[in-house]
């Protein structure tokens, strides 16, 4: 189950941040969630880009784990 949880938790961040970052490409001034953060367009896209990537590898390793419970 907690694996289940995870995984579901670094889909949403993928899904959450990968659009987020996709918006900040197309549209340099529309910071979306990270808009509170100080800095130009670098820092937040530097951010976007992190927070997908942890997105990634949390969904990633929480599968693998659940697979090698044989859960999956």
């Amino acid at each position: 189950m907690k694996y289940d949880l995870l995984q579901i938790l670094g889909a949403a961040m993928i899904v959450t941040f990968a659009q987020g970052l996709i918006r900040l490409l197309v549209d340099h001034d529309n910071r979306g969630l990270l808009s509170w953060l100080p800095g130009g367009f670098a820092p937040v896209l530097v951010a976007y880009a992190a927070l997908t990537v942890a997105g990634v590898l949390l969904a990633g390793r929480a599968h693998t784990r659940a697979k090698a419970l044989g859960r999956r």
